[in-house]
């Protein structure tokens, strides 16, 4: 497929592509733009930059695991759902001549990035990680590092109530026998959960110091529980627990793939155009 065919902007979801406009079926224009077609792993804020930064320099889809009922718009393509693991992700690679894959998920998407690592070996095609920055430890910080939710929940015991759990959906059921906790839970769509005793705020990022210190006081945070996910995004939490002297129970990430990977959004955008990283951004394990 060559690099300079014309393309269309249009919407998404696994298993129909609704393209049929780009042939003059329906009134989505036509929108020209030559460069590689590069196929973001997203549902970020560092996904939707990239998209946002290559928009009419690239052919770009982006990929959401379909877990939020309504996400922010995104600039391309966008498709929503999952591929059918690696060998559905290579086939969908080799199907729509995607020539660069970059993986922007979240640092704890593990499961995710397997997939995206072999998919990509299998196609052939090059493959970028998007490696969130950590966030550093600083004196005042009164952290408790665990491996996974249930060292999490372990580790609650003797620290003070309320709870303050910022973690996925998947990592609740890890806190369901711990009776008498209050726990407070942030999601950014209303549904079930295995906590139906917690009170639940719903709000979307980022969120800045001055919320996350109103939160604090107005739910009566003693504890906060969290993932160490990095990005400045959600790191207000963080400076707030510091602020006062709070016991945060962190879970450590996964390890990340082994492959080339950078730090910023401006280092993926360049390697997506030219295929190339530079020394600085050429990190792999």
């Amino acid at each position: 497929m060559s690099d300079t065919l014309p393309y269309c902007h249009a919407v998404a979801t696994a298993g129909s592509e609704r393209l049929d406009a780009c042939l003059g079926g329906g009134d989505i224009p036509l929108v020209f733009s030559p460069g590689p077609h590069v196929l973001i792993l997203g549902g970020t804020g560092e996904g939707a930059a990239l998209a946002r930064a290559l928009d009419g320099r690239a052919r770009v889809t982006s990929s959401l695991a379909g877990r939020t009922r309504r996400p922010a718009a995104l600039a391309g393509v966008v498709r929503t759902g999952g591929f059918g693991g690696a060998a559905g992700l290579a086939r969908y690679l080799r199907e729509q001549h995607i020539d660069r894959l970059v993986d922007a998920t979240h640092p704890f998407a593990a499961r995710i990035s397997a997939n995206a690592r072999e998919a990509a070996e299998r196609a052939g095609v090059p493959r970028l990680a998007v490696e969130r920055p950590m966030w550093r430890r600083q004196p005042g910080d009164r952290w408790i590092c665990v491996a996974d939710a249930a060292a999490a929940a372990t580790a609650l015991a003797g620290l003070p109530d309320a709870v303050f759990l910022t973690l996925g959906p998947g990592d609740l059921d890890a806190f369901t026998g711990l009776g008498g906790r209050r726990f407070v839970l942030r999601r950014i769509d209303p549904g079930p959960s295995p906590l139906p005793d917690a009170t639940v705020v719903l709000a979307r990022g980022p969120f800045d110091l001055s919320a996350e210190r109103d939160l604090f006081n107005d739910y009566g945070i003693g504890t906060l529980v969290t993932r160490a996910s990095g990005g400045a995004a959600t790191e207000a939490k963080i400076l707030a627990a510091r602020e006062c002297d709070m016991p945060v129970v962190m879970i450590r990430r996964p390890p990340p793939e082994p492959g080339p990977r950078v730090s910023s959004v401006e280092e993926a955008v360049a390697w997506a155009l030219s295929g190339a990283l530079s020394s600085a951004g050429s990190g792999s394990s």
